[in-house]
């Protein structure tokens, strides 16, 4: 009778043991489940702009803000190397400038053919991979604020155009990592150069390159009919430290920031972003956490000062036909509100 009751107890056994097996294998796809969404929900976040946000390192910074829209492995500069790679990936090819490479392709290769390098930083940068940075902007309301040096601890500096440091240092410090510029915003004086700058070439118009390898080929400047005013006739920096900004990034910075159109109406002039504000989106590809100063406007008093620097007024800025500055302030004081960007010169309305 043992002989016959034994198989009946084996076959009990395997049926216990594939149960605890298919409780074992349960809990594993559960705990992996749980896992998943735990780092779900730490890397990816959504605000309440509908901004996804991207942490890609944990860093000991007081706010945790990256960039709602940060791509992996972004270089945010363009490479001769692999110029018509990246360009046809990001779908550059298919805008003209200022947010596109299409029918200026040549004159890109070109202009990348005299630099030195594409890298992100210089070789002797020895700042921390979590990066804190501050985006300075020419603003008349850095007068008098002493800012230089809280701006000067900041792991990269942003500038851009012409905003000059020398004269200014307790306002606006001494530090520059990257200065934006374009040909008719850069500076000419050798008194302005500085070894460990960075600069970067905005591109708007097809002539910019041309500009561009011309003084870096030595040759001169013959017309500049091109440019809406004349613009620098050499160059203050050396080749290795001189980059092309990919116009994948103004591209977004008009489209998925500001929410322009694809076109204008006939009767309106195409906007475009300012140069500022380009050099903010540009800092959220670069950097784990963004500051800027230097970025309020008072449009309502046209005799206001413009920049911190000379004595340009409010005036030209609402004249201008070329930028929607109600709507860069609108935005920048939405990235300011829900804490996207910290702004150290905020003023009480």
């Amino acid at each position: 009778m043992a002989a016959l009751h034994f198989p009946v107890k084996a076959r009990g056994r395997r049926r216990g043991d594939m149960l605890v097996m298919k409780q074992i294998l349960f809990m594993m796809v559960l705990g992996a489940g749980v896992m998943y969404a735990v780092l779900h929900s730490n890397l990816w976040k959504t605000n309440s702009l509908g901004w996804s946000s991207l942490s890609r390192k944990r860093c000991n910074f007081k706010t945790n803000v990256s960039t709602f829209i940060q791509m992996d492995n972004f270089c945010p500069f363009l490479c001769e190397s692999n110029f018509y790679d990246i360009s046809a990936r990001r779908g550059s090819d298919k805008f003209d400038l200022p947010y596109g490479v299409r029918n200026s392709e040549l004159h890109f290769q070109i202009a990348l053919s005299k630099l030195k390098s594409c890298d992100l930083f210089q070789e002797d940068d020895s700042s921390p991979s979590c990066k804190k940075c501050i985006v300075v902007g020419n603003g008349g309301i850095l007068r008098n604020k002493k800012l230089g040096q809280k701006i000067d601890s900041y792991d990269v500096v942003i500038r851009m155009n012409n905003g000059p440091v020398i004269g200014y240092e307790d306002d606006v410090g001494r530090r520059t990592t990257f200065r934006l510029f374009y040909p008719e915003s850069m500076f000419s004086d050798p008194l302005h150069y500085d070894p460990k700058t960075t600069a970067v070439l905005v591109v708007f118009k097809r002539h910019d390159l041309k500009w561009l390898s011309d003084l870096l080929s030595g040759n001169n400047i013959i017309s500049t009919s091109a440019f809406w005013k004349k613009p620098a006739m050499r160059m203050i920096y050396k080749p290795n430290q001189i980059r092309i900004l990919d116009p994948f990034i103004i591209k977004r910075t008009a489209y998925e920031l500001l929410r322009f159109p694809r076109k204008f109406p006939k009767r309106l002039r195409p906007k475009h972003p300012t140069t500022g504000l380009i050099a903010i989106a540009f800092a959220f590809d670069i950097c784990t956490e963004v500051h800027v100063t230097g970025f309020k406007y008072n449009l309502k008093d046209q005799g206001s000062s413009l920049h911190y620097y000379g004595n340009d007024t409010m005036s030209m800025m609402i004249k201008n036909e070329y930028h929607d500055i109600n709507a860069e302030q609108r935005l920048l004081k939405n990235l300011i509100d829900h804490h996207i960007v910290i702004n150290l010169t905020e003023e009480p309305n």
